[in-house]
């Protein structure tokens, strides 16, 4: 007896799966092992930047801009250098009228300063031993100069918990003394590849067999997003020895993910597995394309994803369901993947009642955003796969699309991520 399957909205299975509070963990971690993680905390400000009044990127002269209220070609104004300050140092004098001190960039300045003026701007000369500088224009108050604090405070937020610790936030951390690192544990991801026909990737090919490339690609999709996948093997279409497998695997795991088996044909068995560990199931069919039959279950604080097992149904089931709930275990309050609006680069005849996720690819033209299909639309194709960063989002229909149409797409690559859940209006995906 076939099991009966009632399809729900997009947007719905998303709600189900989030509604889990899967449980997020923190470690502290050194700065220099920090690399791609993200913060588990946020990063507060330590100090004032810039903690003194400095010169920013200029060599030249501090000294007070109403000085040179009435300097010009035809009347300069002459000013005696008291002091040399490279950066570092400490000015010991503070300024009178017309005085001058030579400074480097990244020296704090003086008292009495207001201004810097640049040194190509100035004439240097020596009387009676003593240093001076020629100024031809007035210099304006605050010219060249950073002030106190004018970047942030102490006790700012400078950078928000669930943030990829990148290039620049590493530089931040060290800014600011954070020698150790509140970073989320990477979530792990169990993942199986299901179906006796599978190969390993240095098998060579048999008749009526394909090589198990879903398991690669899942990991690297669980590794683009912060999460420590472990993959533990392929399993055949056998009961049983599924079963215990995944019985197994559910106690090493945060979350389990199988590619395959989830159909409702003679040899897909994991609904029967489902039923014999107890989960609850959260929905079994979808209204989308592709990747329809995707499935799934509650378990003790745990998911199952039973994603389909062709390869381009299985990476959108992915990037729509698993991904959020893995940011959120990262402490983000983005976990969804970004949209933009974007033009349709040619017609797309194909007509479907379910909403599809077109492999696609991101391109300008004439300041526009365009976005074009990549290779076959097919749930089995493997080959587009490898051009995508972007899914296009075709709400379901019964007419087809064409060039120009205004679409919604899906960022896969972006970091910043979608504060909100989209839904489907009409004949547009809206976040």
């Amino acid at each position: 007896m076939l099991e009966l399957r009632n399809p729900i909205q997009i947007s719905e299975a998303v709600i189900r799966v989030m509604a889990h509070q899967l449980r997020s963990k923190r470690e502290l971690v050194q700065l220099d092992e920090c690399d791609q993680r993200y913060l588990a905390e946020d990063i507060i400000a330590t100090h004032d930047i810039p903690m003194f009044r400095h010169v920013p990127g200029y060599d030249g002269f501090a000294l007070r801009a109403e000085d040179t209220v009435f300097a010009s070609s035809n009347s300069p104004i002459e000013f005696i250098v008291v002091e040399e300050l490279a950066a570092g140092m400490v000015p010991e004098n503070e300024l009178g009228p017309f005085e001058a001190s030579r400074i480097m960039t990244g020296a704090k300045t003086p008292k009495g300063a207001s201004a810097v003026i640049a040194l190509e701007l100035v004439k240097e000369f020596t009387r009676n031993g003593e240093k001076y500088i020629s100024v031809k224009r007035q210099v304006r108050e605050g010219e060249h100069l950073s002030y106190k604090a004018e970047e942030t405070r102490c006790g700012e937020t400078i950078i928000k918990k669930g943030t990829r610790i990148n290039p620049g936030v590493k530089a931040v951390l060290a800014t600011f003394g954070y020698s150790q690192i509140p970073v989320a544990v990477r979530p792990t991801i169990g993942i199986f590849a299901t179906g006796s026909e599978l190969l390993d990737v240095n098998e060579p090919l048999q008749d009526g067999k394909i090589r198990n490339s879903n398991s690669y690609m899942i990991d690297a999709q669980a590794k683009r997003i912060g999460a420590a996948p472990i993959y533990f093997g392929k399993l055949p279409d056998e009961i049983e020895t599924c079963y215990e497998a995944i019985s197994f695997a559910l106690n090493k795991v945060d979350i389990l993910i199988t590619t395959g088996g989830v159909s409702v044909g003679d040899y897909d068995l994991m609904p029967e597995i489902y039923k014999r560990l107890n989960g609850k199931v959260l929905f079994n069919k979808v209204a989308m394309r592709p990747g329809s039959v995707t499935t799934v279950t509650a378990l003790e604080g745990k998911l199952l994803f039973g994603l389909s097992g062709n390869p381009s149904a299985s990476y959108v089931g992915f990037e729509l369901f698993v991904r959020p709930i893995i940011r959120k275990m990262l402490y983000s309050d983005s976990p969804y993947l970004k949209f933009e609006s974007a033009k349709l680069a040619c017609d797309f005849p194909k007509v479907n009642p379910f909403t599809r996720f077109v492999r696609s690819k991101l391109f300008f033209e004439n300041g526009e955003m365009i976005a074009r299909p990549v290779g076959m639309d097919k749930s089995n194709v493997v080959l587009s796969l490898a051009k995508t960063d972007t899914l296009m989002v075709l709400p379901g229909s019964t007419r087809s699309f064409q060039k120009g149409d205004r679409i919604t797409v899906l960022l896969l690559e972006d970091e910043e991520g979608g504060k909100t859940l989209w839904q489907v209006s009409n004949r547009n995906e809206l976040m």
